[in-house]
């Protein structure tokens, strides 16, 4: 393990905004100690607590906080090293309405009482073509989602990824979900002055290659609400076969 790594867990057990426990806390407290407590002991206010997914640097969650001070964020990820950098920047701005929980989205119930949670943000996610059970839009984690907030709370996907995009669509007309936006192209819609305008690194890279951002926003059905998996098959994301290099390669050529 490189310093620079270590220099960085190192930093994350400083870091006050940065919460993560180990797994036997969990399991002899029954639970996260913050579970159903985050309002009054981390945040001291009301405000609604917003999660960001799969966080990676943070850039989406940071972004956010500081646009809308109203609203309390907590941007969720099992990778340590990469939500550092976000983490740094709430640190030495001060940033009082962001922190970072270093997890497994399926222990979110774990960690967050049933309703504790008013919306959640999913930001370019792989989008796990092979396994649907491991895409976060997918209904498995749908479920997951239902035990933390409440029939009603909003769900947000920005993604690259035309497969996702689709799959998401399906799976909630599917359902019967009550869908607030769809667009395949967001920057090109009306939706485009009412999403944040925060580009996380990797949006910024596709975007630099010509593919579109596509969002959705959907509301989670009541806990009792069956859920299931739609028969469709989708065309895979063809652009997803080439490495890096190879990509940005092709990007230039068609410029």
């Amino acid at each position: 393990m490189g310093k620079n790594k270590l220099k960085k867990f190192a930093d994350m057990e400083r870091f006050g905004c940065v919460f993560q426990y180990p797994q036997s806390v969990i399991n002899d407290e029954g639970g996260c100690p913050l579970r159903g407590r985050w309002h009054e002991e981390v945040f001291g206010n009301d405000h609604p607590i917003v999660l960001e997914l799969g966080c990676g640097k943070g850039e989406y969650a940071v972004g956010m906080g500081k646009s809308d001070p109203e609203a309390n964020f907590i941007g969720i990820d099992i990778k340590g090293a990469r939500m550092w950098t976000g983490a740094r920047q709430v640190d030495e701005e001060g940033i009082s309405n962001v922190r970072f929980l270093r997890t497994s989205i399926h222990l979110l119930p774990e960690f967050f009482a049933p309703g504790e949670i008013d919306s959640i943000w999913i930001t370019f996610p792989d989008p796990q073509m092979k396994k649907v059970n491991k895409r976060l839009t997918g209904t498995h984690f749908l479920d997951i989602y239902r035990r933390v907030a409440p029939a009603g709370a909003m769900i947000h996907l920005k993604t690259d990824s035309p497969f996702l995009y689709t799959y998401t669509l399906a799976m909630a007309r599917h359902n019967g979900l009550d869908i607030v936006a769809a667009t395949p192209d967001l920057y090109a819609s009306v939706w485009a002055d009412r999403v944040p305008r925060i580009t996380t690194y990797y949006e910024q890279q596709w975007l630099g290659r010509g593919i579109p951002s596509k969002y959705i926003a959907f509301r989670l059905p009541d806990v009792g609400a069956v859920l299931s998996e739609p028969e469709i098959e989708i065309e895979p994301d063809t652009y997803r076969s080439f490495g890096r290099g190879t990509t940005e390669f092709l990007a230039n050529i068609e410029k």
